[in-house]
């Protein structure tokens, strides 16, 4: 478990003056702390970030309501068999090489919603389960809205935390791709020895938007300086923000980007949400257009991923040697 010193815990920030278009001296005090904690931790948590309450516990019922259906009902809305990679992902499926044992999770990914399947996968229609709109459909996509359009802020303050101007984001921000995966983990109880929800990693992309089950702690991030795990507490209305693999690359290192695990502390279930927020399939390095390293996101998310999903050849196709 954590060895995490109790006076060691990850910043918290007040976004609200900087969404609301406060005074040029509240903004950049906010976007000095989200530059200082992507720079020493690659990680902060957040609030005044604009995402109703009511909207917050909505989403956690329709959790719930996905994950009480039948396994039945779930595995005919399997991820793997979608060409978008929505749908339903059963525990023991998600198992990283170099760990012992997979995660201990099942989740639920949707994306952006669009009418026809286009570029490889990249974007196309969600699967969404059967169940009454008010019991799903309709809060998951209302929530789902609101964290897409957090991701663009963040990544927006992050840009400005640089020295580059706000409207930079838009050069890569055409058509993003943005997942969003809905996690419930088993109780402690019931996961083996040496099994974590999640084992640690690094996000391998741009922004991640991580909204945790209030009063159900789990998330730990690595602290290189101190060789420490941080635990992160679960709070109400308090979000967690990271930088991915591709923020860390594009800043030249400026920006962190943390491994992280998950450990349910809790004896039941336990719920998080995390929205990817990523850019273009084949945007480049907008911070440095002259970067040598010409991978794109789309690239990247393949070169990551190739170990544990399966891609297509049209995925392949489409983003090029990886």
């Amino acid at each position: 478990m954590s060895t995490a010193d109790a006076e060691l815990q990850l910043p918290l920030i007040d976004l609200s003056p900087y969404i609301e278009n406060a005074g040029p001296v509240d903004k950049e005090r906010v976007i000095a702390e989200v530059s200082n904690a992507a720079r020493q931790y690659g990680f902060f948590q957040i609030r005044g970030h604009g995402i109703p309450l009511n909207l917050q516990s909505n989403l956690l019922r329709c959790m719930d309501n996905v994950f009480d259906l039948s396994t039945e009902e779930k595995m005919k809305m399997s991820f793997l068999q979608n060409p978008c990679r929505r749908g339903y992902e059963a525990e023991g499926m998600s198992h990283r090489e170099g760990d012992p044992l997979p995660d201990a999770k099942e989740c639920f990914f949707i994306g952006q919603e669009d009418a026809f399947v286009e570029s490889a996968g990249f974007f196309g229609p969600n699967v969404w389960p059967n169940l009454p709109d008010d019991d799903f459909r309709n809060p998951v996509w209302s929530y789902y809205q609101k964290t897409r359009d957090l991701g663009k802020i963040i990544w927006t303050i992050l840009i400005e935390g640089l020295g580059q101007p706000a409207a930079l984001v838009d050069e890569f921000a055409k058509r993003p791709v943005v997942p969003m995966k809905m996690i419930r983990y088993p109780p402690h109880s019931t996961t083996r020895p040496g099994q974590f929800g999640i084992g640690a990693h690094t996000d391998f992309g741009g922004v991640t938007i991580l909204f945790q089950q209030p009063g159900k702690d789990g998330l730990e991030v690595w602290e290189e300086t101190k060789q420490e795990w941080i635990e992160v507490p679960a709070r109400e209305d308090v979000y967690v923000i990271n930088c991915g693999d591709m923020v860390q690359r594009w800043s030249g290192g400026a920006y962190k980007s943390a491994r992280h695990r998950v450990i349910n502390k809790v004896d039941g279930q336990r719920l998080s949400c995390a929205t990817f927020w990523h850019g273009d399939i084949h945007a480049t390095n907008p911070l440095k257009p002259d970067d040598p390293n010409k991978d794109t996101v789309g690239q990247l998310l393949v070169k990551r991923f190739r170990t544990q999903y399966s891609f297509n050849k049209d995925v392949v196709a489409l983003v090029g040697a990886a």
